[in-house]
């Protein structure tokens, strides 16, 4: 991938495909990694969250080529950093990652302008004389340009790391990846650093930061959490935030995948259903059939919401038709009701939400019939 392109061929910028990752140990293979499917495109800015001991790190390490995976594809644009000798790896790494970690890893003996030149002597992709210039525009941007002739032992935590990510755009790569940035800075500082990420992603970069600070975690464009190795599935944990991390890890090995085609029906007015259904691209409306009269869509339900609820909790025939809408189909990730039941006897908290919502439903279906009668 040359420097500062994006994707190619409508590739995402990182794509993982089937990522298994273990490490053998005298009592045997240990699975650190699980089947990671995960897509970035060019854009974005991700949080990777996850318990201590979940995998962030190690999935960090597949992407920058810094640890290799058991089985399994890594792709960065279109190049397969699974495939790269440690030789390609190097130079690879050092045109196209900027990487900044939790404890800043700048060179002690070099002044601030000298650890920002260093990437860029390495990969040879600026003239000498241009260097020195970039450094100090790079130091500018982030505010210390005044400090440029000092060591870094004579700034802050916070300064430093600043640094550390001027240092990690020396080659203007195309994705920054970041390993616990705040995890060493308190809170003021922690957002000040945060904000230079987000301003890094409206210049054009890609970020990608593993962070264990569930407040900035709230605040990425997406959230890839880890649970035991695995992936969990965005939509469940949009859906039903108030699981665990190990529930929704459980949900998401248990989930069905479906594309419905537009005007099809997922549901019918009157039939039996098992399933949890949540959305996750497109938009569905709820239809109420009437005996002696039209149709009539009492609501329409978009992309994270969820239905086929008030079958599981309350028994008895379907309340409505489900249909996803004329526009255009609709992706669906579903639990059979034996899983939900299961999760929501595990979560009180879970339980009680939904019953909130069957609740809040069947009053609409209620005022929506009495209403078009």
């Amino acid at each position: 991938m040359g420097n500062g392109q994006s994707s190619i061929n409508g590739r995402p910028l990182v794509h993982l495909i089937r990522i298994h990752k273990s490490y053998r140990t005298a009592a045997g293979e240990v699975p650190v990694l699980r089947e990671i499917d995960l897509q970035i495109p060019a854009g974005e800015f991700v949080g990777i969250v996850g318990k201590s001991g979940s995998g962030k790190s190690t999935l960090l390490n597949m992407i920058t080529g810094v640890d290799r995976p058991t089985a399994g594809e890594i792709w960065v644009g279109d190049t397969p950093v699974h495939a790269l000798s440690e030789g390609e790896l190097a130079v690879w790494r050092g045109r196209n990652l900027g990487i900044v970690f939790q404890f800043f890893q700048l060179l002690p003996m070099l002044s601030l302008a000298e650890n920002i030149m260093l990437p860029m002597d390495f990969c040879g992709l600026y003239a000498p004389h241009e260097r020195s210039e970039r450094a100090m525009h790079l130091l500018e941007m982030v505010e210390l340009e005044e400090h440029a002739d000092k060591l870094p032992s004579a700034l802050s935590g916070g300064q430093q790391q600043r640094v550390a990510i001027a240092r990690a755009l020396a080659n203007d790569p195309p994705l920054v990846v970041a390993d616990e940035p705040t995890g060493n800075l308190d809170s003021k500082t922690a957002e000040s650093v945060f904000a230079m990420f987000d301003d890094l992603v409206k210049r054009g970069k890609t970020v990608i930061m593993v962070t264990h600070d569930g407040s900035l975690a709230r605040r990425v464009t997406r959230t890839v959490l880890l649970a035991d190795g695995e992936v969990v599935n965005e939509y469940v944990a949009s859906a039903l935030p108030t699981l665990t991390l190990d529930q929704m890890a459980y949900a998401t090995r248990h989930l069905t995948t479906a594309t419905v085609a537009a005007g099809a029906a997922i549901m019918h007015q009157g039939g039996k259903e098992d399933r949890f259904y949540i959305i996750a691209k497109g938009k569905v409306e709820i239809v109420l059939h009437r005996p002696r009269g039209s149709d009539v869509v009492v609501a329409e339900m978009t992309q994270g919401q969820y239905f086929g609820e008030i079958e599981i909790m309350r028994g008895g025939t379907t309340a409505a038709t489900v249909r996803a809408v004329q526009a255009g189909p609709v992706e669906l990730v579903s639990l059979d009701r034996q899983t939900l039941v299961e999760l929501l006897a595990q979560s009180e908290a879970t339980r009680e939400a939904i019953e909130r919502t069957v609740e809040e439903r069947i009053a609409e279906n209620l005022a929506a019939r009495e209403s078009k009668a």
